[in-house]
């Protein structure tokens, strides 16, 4: 299914809304050029409309040529132009991918072989057959649940696990009625959006996730670019704005990697207080920490029930599970359950299957093996930037997560320094579209981003070496 994002506080009529991001996501190649649109049919189960405006946006997109009827086949996206339309914000998508598709994109550049992608995990850590057999255990010990709803808030013994993992693991202290299971960082937005009905106004991180902005934007909500520095999101900044909450990743801040330090916490936190405000936790890898002792979570200092706190199974687990959880102060819980209607938790089974992975101990065991990999990988990662880079460039971000920031000391702008690598075979990535505000962005050194999550340690010497081939002239005299 295509991400399409219809808002009820939209100005606009639903046809509008949907024509206009449909186009925008074949102008911008989001859909290519000869993808299959989806049915009318589809579209309207997908997004639980009346077919009309659905029909009326197809035929707005058909008559001014960005979509084609085939006869017995159906709808057909045309883009043959597809790379050099992009301009303005993206639409949302269902992953990071939609921060990570390089600046230049060329069709003549090579296929990269080596792809510092920072949202690839490594396969070969999945615990594939403990997991095939906690969903075969799932089906067999509740057989008799199988053909029932069950919570949509999410299974309350699930909940219940949960509420005792990330109290041990996260210092975050809630009963398993404020935990809402939902399928993903998007779901969980998407219930904030009504929760928070009586805020209108929502500080962002300059860069920050796309994903998120683009969806308060849409739902009508006036976003403020709060920057980011050396010690995460600017907290001087955010006090002097209108803000009535604020969408915030202390742990491990994306794209920088920047984190937040216990003092300016503090300080966000009497910020909240002061104004009656909310903070937003996306706490997405908090399980991964390198340098330094774990700092807790914004929520675990919080005395007053003014933090949000989201985390989620798909940056230690798998995205391919679409699961993920969030952390209500209680007066939203009240809230919350008055519209009870609008929840749609994940599958039954798998919220049986990931219980038990966590009660039986499988879920401590991967998280360790994953740190120790990960560790290993990112301080391979540094020590080859190091090796053939040394003062030519400034590694930063790199204390947690599974991205580095890469601060290039030349002035080549960053697109040129992600096309150079692709010419090598080498895929990195300048994140530009994290960015609000393109102005806001600073003068100074390029910088790009490597993820290690998804590579071996030998393709990432290859790459490496690649990548010095590909800058190598840069400093040359």
């Amino acid at each position: 299914m295509f991400d399409i994002l219809l808002s009820d506080q939209s100005h606009d009529p639903l046809y509008l809304q949907l024509y206009m991001q449909i186009r925008q996501q074949i102008r911008r190649g989001v859909i290519t050029n000869g993808t299959r649109m989806p049915s009318v049919r589809s579209l309207q189960l997908q997004l639980n409309i009346s077919k009309t405006p659905i029909e009326t946006a197809y035929q707005m997109l058909s008559s001014e040529g960005y979509v084609r009827s085939k006869p017995r086949s159906g709808l057909y996206a045309i883009n043959p132009y597809e790379y050099g339309h992009a301009a303005g914000p993206v639409a949302a998508e269902h992953n990071l991918a939609v921060n990570l598709r390089p600046a230049i994109q060329p069709a003549t550049l090579p296929k990269a072989n080596m792809d510092f992608n920072p949202t690839h995990l490594d396969a070969s850590l999945f615990p594939l057959r403990i997991w095939k057999k906690m969903l075969h255990d799932a089906m067999e010990n509740s057989a008799e649940l199988l053909c029932q709803y069950g919570d949509p808030q999410g299974e309350y013994a699930f909940r219940a696990v949960i509420a005792d993992y990330i109290r041990q693991a996260r210092g975050v202290v809630c009963s398993p009625e404020q935990i809402v299971i939902g399928t993903g960082i998007t779901y969980s937005i998407g219930i904030l959006t009504k929760l928070l009905a009586d805020v209108a106004h929502i500080a962002m991180e300059e860069p920050g996730f796309t994903k998120v902005r683009e969806h308060f934007r849409l739902d009508g909500f006036a976003l403020t670019p709060i920057s980011v520095q050396d010690q995460g999101l600017c907290v001087e900044e955010l006090e002097g704005s209108a803000a009535q909450a604020v969408y915030v990743t202390p742990s491990h801040q994306f794209p920088t990697g920047s984190v937040i330090p216990y003092a300016e916490r503090e300080r966000l936190l009497n910020w909240a207080i002061t104004r009656n405000a909310y903070i937003i936790e996306d706490d997405y890898d908090g399980e991964f920490r390198y340098l330094g002792k774990p700092i807790p979570s914004l929520q675990s200092l919080d005395q007053h029930g003014r933090v949000i706190y989201i985390g989620t199974f798909s940056k230690a687990f798998t995205p391919a599970l679409r699961m993920n959880y969030m952390v209500l102060p209680m007066p939203l819980v009240s809230e919350m359950e008055r519209m009870n209607h609008l929840l749609a938790s994940p599958s039954r089974i798998e919220q049986w299957a990931m219980q038990a992975f966590i009660e039986q101990g499988h879920w401590y065991r991967h998280i360790r093996r994953m740190r120790n990999m990960y560790r290993k990988k990112h301080d391979r990662l540094i020590e080859l930037l190091s090796q053939h880079f040394a003062d030519h460039i400034e590694i930063t971000g790199h204390s947690a997560g599974l991205h580095i920031q890469v601060s290039v000391k030349t002035h080549v702008k960053a697109e040129q320094l992600v096309e150079m690598a692709a010419e090598q075979g080498v895929q990195i990535y300048d994140l530009h579209r994290t960015w609000m505000h393109q102005a806001n962005r600073p003068i100074g050194y390029p910088k790009v981003y490597l993820g290690f999550g998804g590579l071996s340690e030998t393709d990432m010497e290859k790459g490496i070496m690649l990548l010095l081939k590909a800058w190598s002239r840069l400093w040359r005299e």
